[in-house]
């Protein structure tokens, strides 16, 4: 063995013993079981030299530190006069979350001192610390339900269609067509709509996506492809924030309730009978829907996620204020996915020539009389203009019936 190697090991011998002599005097000191002859040492004095080597200060115990009433109330640098290198004080407030010197600028880390956050107790969590608690709500009860709501919607959905399936075709088209939608109002509603399914796909994704795509693609794959829908989903929230404020202010004078809309409630709007309630423009369903799936949801998605992307000026976003950021925007859009499915699945296969509604803004005075009666005799009676836009060729006022 070289010169040096045995110098390391004998070091290294030294070092163990010196704890473990160290460490003995200490639990006997402190249970006052030190032999007579070797009395304690006192608050810094060094300890008794074994082998021509003095043990650590760090190691010193003052007898009887823990009698004093005042034991537990010691700052650090008390505790250090009676047991030097005993940090419990420093620990206690770390648990406490209370906020220690940190050498980073404030302005850009507020919490910069804090190790741990403090306790604190939400809906569907145990009173533990923030982070902890955030943890708990959002795999113990977001991620389960909510998923499983996604898929209760989606079952429902199909056995709907499978004992109802397509609502409307009852009257024969008369070939006069009444505008439904504006280009503004269709342009509006594709912006909004197509933002939205972005947003929803790399969202559930980035949820759910380890339970269903991660054994499926792998570890590697999957990490790229979250982490592009990360980043898609940050660029394209704008723009589904814009759309959505264009959305409530361009549809908002037509989902006010009204009388109408509480028959059509009490009747579930027709569902299982062979035909409709009478409504206006939209239905006490569509109604609930502008305001429980879109406007009340969509404001907190919208709200919460430009605090999460920190695109809020002048707020300093602390991890408590993300954490809880976090569960609304999660648990809102939850929400705005599980009724906007069926606002999909209406306005596709559910009512016949709804998706036509929409695609060219025209729909067939019988299809307007069928669904939505008390429009149709608004529009009849002039109330309302049956051409709100300048006519397009393609779709004329009055055309052919063969058209």
């Amino acid at each position: 063995m070289s010169p040096s190697c045995y110098a390391r090991l004998r070091g290294w011998g030294l070092a163990l013993c010196l704890i473990g002599s160290a460490g003995v005097a200490t639990a006997q000191a402190t249970k006052g079981q030190l032999p007579p002859d070797d009395p304690p040492p006192q608050a810094g004095q060094a300890a008794p030299a074994m082998g021509g080597i003095q043990s650590a200060n760090i190691f010193q115990i003052a007898p009887g530190a823990d009698t004093d009433p005042n034991y537990a109330k010691q700052s650090n640098a008390q505790r250090g006069q009676v047991q030097p290198g005993n940090n419990a004080p420093v620990w206690r407030d770390v648990a406490k979350g209370v906020t220690g010197y940190s050498s980073l600028p404030v302005a850009q880390a507020p919490e910069a001192g804090n190790l741990i956050q403090p306790f604190v107790q939400y809906p569907g969590s145990r009173l533990t610390t923030a982070g902890e608690a955030w943890r708990q709500v959002r795999n113990q009860w977001l991620i389960p339900y909510g998923g499983s709501l996604l898929l209760i919607v989606l079952l429902a959905i199909a056995i709907f269609y499978k004992t109802k399936g397509t609502l409307g075709g009852h009257l024969p088209d008369t070939g006069r067509k009444i505008e439904r939608f504006t280009p503004f109002e269709r342009a509006a509603h594709w912006s909004n709509a197509g933002a939205f399914i972005v947003l929803a796909v790399s969202g559930i994704v980035m949820a759910f996506g380890k339970f269903f795509l991660l054994p499926v693609i792998g570890t590697a794959l999957f990490g790229w492809l979250t982490y592009v829908l990360k980043n898609v989903h940050n660029f394209v929230g704008p723009l589904f924030a814009v759309s959505l404020v264009i959305i409530i202010v361009t549809f908002i004078k037509d989902n006010i309730a009204n009388a109408a809309d509480f028959v059509w409630l009490s009747k579930a709007g027709g569902m299982l009978g062979e035909h409709e309630v009478p409504s206006h423009r939209f239905n006490a369903g569509e109604k609930g829907l502008f305001w429980w799936g879109v406007t009340i949801p969509g404001i907190v998605v919208v709200g919460s996620g430009l605090f999460l992307d920190k695109l809020i000026p002048g707020l300093l976003y602390l991890r408590g204020d993300m954490q809880i950021a976090h569960m609304l925007h999660l648990a809102c859009a939850l929400v705005m996915m599980a009724l906007i499915m069926g606002h999909i699945y209406m306005g596709t296969v559910g009512v016949k020539g709804a998706f036509g509604a929409m695609r060219t803004g025209y729909v067939d005075e019988a299809w307007a009389k069928e669904h939505h009666e008390l429009w149709y005799d608004d529009v009849k009676s002039g109330k309302i203009p049956a051409q709100r836009s300048k006519p397009a060729p393609e779709a004329p006022l009055n055309a052919p019936a063969n058209a």
